[in-house]
């Protein structure tokens, strides 16, 4: 099966603001970003399009030509519960410390760890595989977290090394699994 992840574009939040699971503007670039994905995917054609519930995902898999996608929450962003929309360098919670020291394992509070959020996107590929054989080419308009999760899955590559680099937004990245 090929897959086909494409991360948003940029949003309209501040450099350092914590967002997640929060349904945040895009930026006025949009467009503009937009444009050079439908490009990059020029004239694919896809035997399923799933997108993240998020109006971020929704509106560019809209605007790539996809207006139907299936919304599916198990490849939303981390959910970071109390730690939403706080700057990282004014959380005041204990757990922040905690959190930085095994982001894998440790959940914001209220939230969700990294390894909660590849359960669930593991979830969403197995239901993929079980599916049908004829759902070969996917296509999923997705967050940073997500592609973290799909390329150290099928690709192997370091956990730290995708979380200090995270693919740019209006990334499209393609895997065979």
């Amino acid at each position: 099966m090929k897959i086909t992840l494409i991360r948003h574009t940029s949003v309209a939040v501040p450099r350092g603001i914590c967002y997640g699971h929060t349904d945040v503007e895009l930026a006025d670039t949009f467009p503009q970003e937009a444009e050079k994905v439908a490009e990059r995917l020029g004239s694919c054609t896809f035997d399923k399009v799933f997108t993240s519930p998020l109006s971020r995902c929704r509106k560019l898999a809209s605007y790539c030509g996809f207006p139907d996608a299936i919304s599916d929450p198990r490849i939303i962003e981390m959910n970071f519960g109390e730690w939403e929309m706080q700057d990282f360098n004014e959380i005041k919670d204990p757990r922040l410390q905690e959190w930085f020291d095994d982001y894998m394992n440790v959940a914001p509070t209220g939230g969700e760890s990294a390894m909660q959020q590849r359960s669930r996107f593991i979830d969403f590929i197995d239901s993929l595989r079980n599916e049908s054989p004829t759902t070969s080419n996917i296509a999923v308009f997705t967050h940073g977290g997500i592609l973290v999760h799909a390329l150290n899955i099928f690709t192997g590559q370091d956990y730290d090394a995708l979380f200090r680099k995270i693919p740019p937004f209006g990334s499209v990245i393609e895997l065979t699994i």
